[in-house]
This record gives C-alpha cells, sequence and structure tokens, in this order.
C-alpha cells in the first residue's frame, strides 16, 4: 500500500483511504465486515464526522482493538467553543478511543480563528494541550474559505472536494498546500457517486502526491475496485484522459453533489436526491429510484414553495429548488416511460 505523508502531522495514511459518510447507510454487521477488509488490506486511514448518525460507532466497534495500528479523523460543526468541546468527548466515546488524530471543524460558514468571538478555534487547541486531539483541520466546500484557512496558517489539514471535475485553479491551490506543507485531504472524490470512470479518477488523483483521497466506501465491492487498483495502477492515458473530459462536459459546474448541506427542507423534500436524479438515472442503479415507495417519497416535489433556504445554504451557489423542479419532471418522465415498455 502506498503511504502518503499528510503534510506537516507527518502522519503517514494510506493511498487508499476510507471516507466513512457511507456506512452511516448499512447495518453494523455489514460495516463492520467492510472496515475489517479495508485494514486488513492496507488502509489505515478512517474519515468520519460527529454529523455522520453512527459512523464514529461503527468505527469504534470494529476497529478499536487496532486503534495504535491506524489514524482516525473526524469533524465537529458546533458554531461555539462548548459545542466543539462536547463533540469531541462525543467521538471519543463513539470511536472508543482516547485521542483523535485530526479533527477537522466542519464546512463552517466563516473559518474560525483565535479571538473571533466564538471560541472554536481555542476549545481545539485545549483539546490537544490535553491529547484529546493531536492535529487541528478545516473542511469547507467554499474555495475562498479553504484559501483564507492555508493562508491563515492556522490549520494542519484541509479538506475540500476534489476530483477528475476539479478546475485548474483548485489544481493549482493543492500545489499551494503542498508548498505550505499543509495536509490535503480530497472529499468528493467521485462527486457524490456521479463519476463513472473509476479507474480514471483513482489514477488521477495518483498524479498528485500529497492528495490524500478518501473514497466513499458502503459496500465491499467498491472497497476491493480500489485495494485492486492501488495493487496494479493503471497509466494515465489517452483514454483515460478522454474519460476525464467525457464526464467534465456531461457534469458541468450545474450539478449536485449532493452534500445535503441544502436541509432540511420546510416540506420535507429529499433535495440533494432530486436536484441530481437524471444524472443517476442515466449513471446509476435506477430500479431502486424507482419502486412504489421511492415514487411516493419523492411525490412531494411538487409541495415546493421556493421559500429560498435551501439556496441560501449551497456550498456550491446554486439553485437547487430549480433543480428539484427540473429533474423530478424528467424522474416522471422517466418512470412513465419504464413503466409503457414493461420494464417497471
Amino acid at each position: 500500500m502506498r503511504i502518503i505523508r499528510l503534510g506537516s502531522t507527518n502522519l503517514e495514511v494510506s493511498g487508499v483511504s476510507f471516507g466513512a459518510l457511507p456506512i452511516q447507510r448499512i447495518s453494523m454487521e455489514q460495516a463492520t465486515l467492510i472496515l475489517r477488509r479495508a485494514y486488513e488490506g492496507g488502509v489505515n486511514f478512517f474519515d468520519t464526522a460527529r454529523g455522520y448518525t453512527d459512523s464514529e460507532e461503527k468505527i469504534g466497534a470494529a476497529l478499536s482493538g487496532v486503534r495504535d495500528k491506524i489514524i482516525i479523523a473526524s469533524k465537529s460543526p458546533a458554531k461555539d467553543g462548548n459545542g466543539v468541546t462536547s463533540d469531541i468527548d462525543k467521538s471519543l466515546a463513539m470511536l472508543k478511543t482516547d485521542y483523535i488524530d485530526v479533527l477537522q471543524i466542519h464546512n463552517p460558514k466563516t473559518m474560525p480563528f483565535p479571538d473571533d468571538g466564538t471560541g472554536r478555534y481555542e476549545a481545539m487547541l485545549k483539546a490537544k494541550e490535553a491529547g484529546k486531539i493531536r492535529h487541528i483541520g478545516f473542511t469547507n466546500h467554499r474555495f475562498d474559505c479553504i484559501e483564507q484557512a492555508a493562508k491563515s496558517g492556522l490549520y494542519e489539514v484541509i479538506q475540500y472536494p476534489f476530483s477528475i471535475l476539479s478546475s485548474q485553479q483548485e489544481m493549482d491551490f493543492v500545489s499551494r498546500c503542498r508548498d505550505l506543507d499543509i495536509g490535503f485531504i480530497a472529499m468528493k472524490a467521485l462527486s457524490g457517486g456521479l463519476v463513472r470512470h473509476i479507474p480514471a479518477a483513482y489514477t488521477f488523483m495518483r498524479r498528485f502526491e500529497n492528495v490524500v483521497p478518501i473514497w466513499g466506501i458502503q459496500k465491499m465491492e467498491e472497497l476491493e475496485q480500489f485495494l485492486t487498483l492501488e495493487a496494479a495502477p493503471p497509466a494515465w492515458d489517452a483514454a483515460m484522459q478522454a474519460q476525464v473530459e467525457e464526464e467534465r462536459k456531461e457534469l458541468n459546474k450545474n450539478f449536485c453533489r449532493g452534500c445535503g448541506y441544502c436541509l432540511p427542507c420546510p416540506e420535507d423534500i429529499a433535495v440533494p436526491m432530486l436536484a441530481r436524479m437524471g444524472l443517476f438515472l442515466a449513471r446509476g442503479p435506477w430500479k431502486r429510484e424507482v419502486t412504489p415507495e421511492a415514487q411516493a417519497k419523492y411525490a412531494n416535489a411538487d409541495n415546493c414553495t421556493n421559500c429560498g433556504q435551501c439556496a441560501s445554504r449551497c456550498p456550491y451557489e446554486l439553485n437547487p429548488a430549480a433543480l428539484v423542479k427540473e429533474h423530478y419532471t424528467y424522474y416522471k418522465q422517466f418512470v412513465a416511460e419504464k413503466q409503457a415498455a414493461g420494464e417497471i
């Protein structure tokens, strides 16, 4: 397994690292099997968050016995110092550990800094002094925020969406992080599951020696695919470059990454899924999205009042309500065509 140095932390993390958001959707038994297989396959870095429901608990249950051999990053979305302290203590309990290797402030609207009035940065420093956390990190979906964090010198690790869809500006930022010795964790490496060309996505990441991609794993076959790619890395070639251009053409900037920060919706609309439903139906396992139960779940999309709450929260400055309307119209047409063809 390839090892990547995580900036000035000097943590040596595995080239295939584990994004643990998706395991909140599977059972404890399934998660345990996948997490242990990941560890046995050479994965030593697991990224989770206080907000990922039972993800931390599953990591603690599966891997507490090998705690000294793995590296754990978690996150706090708290808006004040007391909240950060409370989140750290809860994370430690769920993870069954007495320290977190990297604690990240989770997608704040503004970057925490000392004496900003919130007490968040001070709480992280205090936790670090107490040995509860070892390194301080920052996650965000807004480019201006991560630029500010990098320039501040306050953060040892930055986590930001990075994939084959990233711009030259974002690639240049990765290089700046390398030069500043800031660890760079790439979230949304498959753009919320919409990127189809997995080998190309994997090989693209290997071109950046300081990038630690955390692949979101929910199924054993997904994990095995990345372990296989790591064992025998394909070479970057013209065919892969063509696949990247295809993905960039089809997934332009006006698409929902499925991050979920638009929620909650006052009408209980499944905004992150519906705002990209057309893309998902074309690229993913569509049959589970057109069952009678799924159709009933998505039907309240027609109840959208255009209140603007989702748009105000979207870190990509999209109009989620407009995307929901567009994609739900397509969804209903798709269902009707499949019913007429006898496929559902």
